[in-house]
């Protein structure tokens, strides 16, 4: 199985969205690495699903968008399952 069949389009879905979310802020790779402490690659490689996003590797991301990672993680699985009361 190669790299990218390991992930479920759930997991995709969620990548996705923190990549948008990323460029919508107008922030690079190189801004998410200096904040999360880590090398640009490594960054790239999470966005490329080469390395797989752990949690804490989520909640470091988030914290360098300046997002709430449980608010965003609510409000995106509710918008993934259409569900617009939240």
């Amino acid at each position: 199985m190669g790299n990218r069949d390991k992930f479920g389009d759930d997991y995709k879905a969620l990548l996705a969205r923190l990549v948008a979310e990323r460029r919508r802020r107008g922030l690079t790779q190189w801004d998410i690495a200096r904040a999360m402490g880590e090398d640009q690659s490594q960054v790239s490689k999470l966005e490329r699903r080469e390395r797989r996003l752990d949690i804490i590797d989520f909640v470091r991301y988030c914290r360098a968008l300046d997002v709430a990672p449980g608010e965003w993680l609510d409000t995106t699985l509710a918008s993934l399952r259409g569900d617009t009361t939240e």
